[in-house]
């Protein structure tokens, strides 16, 4: 083997583009290390796209005695709010009460309830959801999102759309995240610092050489080939994770992975108010019912085992009526098949902790370095976007072990792109859009503040008329914005900007898709242009 010279190694290598893989590229750039990172499709095109677009600490895990997890996820609520004003934003959850509810019969709550008050039979009491919302307000420091109250739904907005049986409800505070943008932004702001950030690029194989990884990597889009040599290896892989250990880096390691399909609808808007819903069954799960994207309302999750991560995740039939049965226990409206819009899926990579069931898996991280062959790799197990930052510190303490970091942890609270503004400041930024722009309706300058931030101008740039702005696709989408979204954002395709960028998928016909895509496929070239 020839000797590399240093400038040809990279620190760290990462496999795999979603907000695991993004994220810790963002903060290994950002402290100096050198960073190349490859995803086989479109960023946040498998998992991180899939969520259920939340940002939240996660409630439900208290009843598992999940704390540091749910301490470190509502502390992370605020300071990602901070840096993320335009793609996150607060919202009011309404919690229906009523004796019926249920504790999924596994959890430790549920069997510590049922081995000291067996008369519960069960059921989740009024007093334990009190406490579980005071610990949810207390847990993590609180300072920006208003707490816990008791509602009187009697002639209240909020029981409007819910059945007649419900007279009492509690409301909480957590945050919503455009989850996709999260990805595009980190990965921006990871180039920005110097990381080098490949998509449609797929990791053939990694085999150690005298203590140095060597990556051969293949760009889809023309099978071209290329070796990269790195010191560290950064298995962000996410549902292919364990395929990754076993088939690309050949690892003989017991860790293993735990595919989990959580699946979601999205109907037309159902009720007029801005409130979420969070439901509870009496089979012990939940769902939320969320406002979504102005005209529809997003109703998911379900918890389901899934087998081969080559199989591309589908919200299933049963699935569909699962959620609409699970509904249709609180909504007065009586929901159908004919009512879902849209559906999406998507398979959470949870660590194999051997729980009974999907349900109850844990949904911490675990990260774990294995150096058997000759060359240390991380490999990235489970995960929530709500701590993806907090993942990315703790790989970073990793990755220290065997490199040196130039500088300390630096990202809490440091705007991603367009994020650098108030985080009461939105309606300012879409006013002072429609002043610089009075061609703009309401939705158009909103939407382009929220995906966009302070860059939204950018985007417009010179326009005085709707005209200027070039070809019209559609529901406010037009050339300048794709032209923008390839050069500075990655897309290469209809669906990269329709369903990963914004959800106008939902307003565009087939046609003005297939007019888009056609449009897109005339303006690329043979490899992405790296964004600016």
């Amino acid at each position: 083997m020839r000797h590399l010279a240093d400038s040809e190694i990279t620190d760290i290598f990462i496999i795999g583009g979603g907000i695991n893989g993004c994220g810790i590229a963002r903060d290994a750039a950002g402290r100096g290390l050198s960073v190349a990172l490859a995803e086989m499709n479109d960023l946040a095109s498998a998992t991180s796209s899939a969520s259920t677009k939340l940002f939240h600490g996660g409630l439900r895990y208290l009843e598992y005695f999940e704390f540091r997890l749910v301490r470190e996820a509502l502390i992370e609520r605020e300071t990602l709010l901070k840096a993320m004003p335009h793609i996150s934003w607060p919202m009011r959850f309404v919690l229906p009460y009523h004796k019926d509810m249920r504790f999924e019969s596994d959890t430790p709550t549920s069997k510590l309830l049922g081995l000291f008050m067996p008369w519960m039979k069960g059921r989740r009491p009024a007093w334990l959801i009190r406490l579980g919302l005071f610990m949810y307000d207390h847990l993590g420091g609180r300072k920006i999102l208003p707490g816990t109250a008791t509602l009187d739904l009697r002639g209240a907005k909020e029981s409007e759309p819910l059945q007649d049986r419900f007279a009492k409800a509690y409301e909480y505070s957590d945050c919503w995240v455009e989850d996709s943008r999260l990805v595009v932004l980190n990965a921006r702001d990871a180039e920005a610092r110097g990381a080098h950030i490949m998509t449609r690029t797929q990791v053939v194989s990694a085999t150690s050489e005298n203590g140095i990884w060597r990556i051969e990597t293949r760009y889809t889009e023309n099978n071209e080939r290329q070796t990269f040599y790195a010191r560290m290896l950064v298995n962000a892989g996410g549902p292919w994770v364990g395929d990754i250990i076993q088939s690309k880096v050949r690892l003989n390691s017991r860790e293993g992975v735990r595919l989990v399909r959580g699946s979601h609808i999205v109907t037309r808007k159902l009720y007029d108010h801005d409130k979420c819903y969070f439901f509870q069954g009496t089979d012990g799960r939940i769902i939320f019912a969320i406002p979504y994207e102005t005209d529809f309302t997003l109703i998911g999750t379900t918890d389901a085992e899934h087998s081969d991560p080559s199989v591309k995740p589908e919200c299933t039939p049963g699935e569909q009526d699962y959620l609409l049965g699970f509904a249709n226990q609180y909504f007065k409206q009586e929901l159908s098949r004919e009512d879902v819009v849209w559906t999406y899926s998507g398979v959470r990579p949870l660590y194999d902790d051997g729980a009974s069931s999907a349900t109850a898996a844990t949904r911490d991280y675990t990260l774990k370095v294995d150096t058997s062959a000759g060359a240390p790799v991380l490999n990235i197990f489970g995960g929530k976007i709500t701590t993806y930052r907090r993942l990315a510190e703790s790989a970073m303490e990793k990755i220290g072990g065997h490199l040196t970091l130039p500088k300390d942890k630096w990202t809490a609270g440091v705007p991603l792109p367009g994020g650098d503004f108030p985080v009461d400041g939105v309606d300012r930024l879409v006013a002072d859009l429609h002043k610089r722009y009075p061609f703009l309706s309401d939705f158009w300058a909103r939407r382009l503040v929220r995906a966009y931030g302070t860059e939204a101008a950018g985007v417009l740039g010179n326009a005085e008329q709707a005209a200027d702005l070039g070809e019209d696709f559609g529901a406010t989408l037009t050339e300048s914005e794709i032209n923008w979204l390839m050069k500075h954002e990655y897309a290469r395709t209809a669906e990269d900007v329709i369903w990963r960028r914004n959800k106008l998928g939902l307003r565009l016909t087939k046609e003005q898709t297939q007019k888009l895509d056609d449009w897109m496929a005339r303006r690329r070239q043979s490899k992405p242009a790296a964004a600016e």
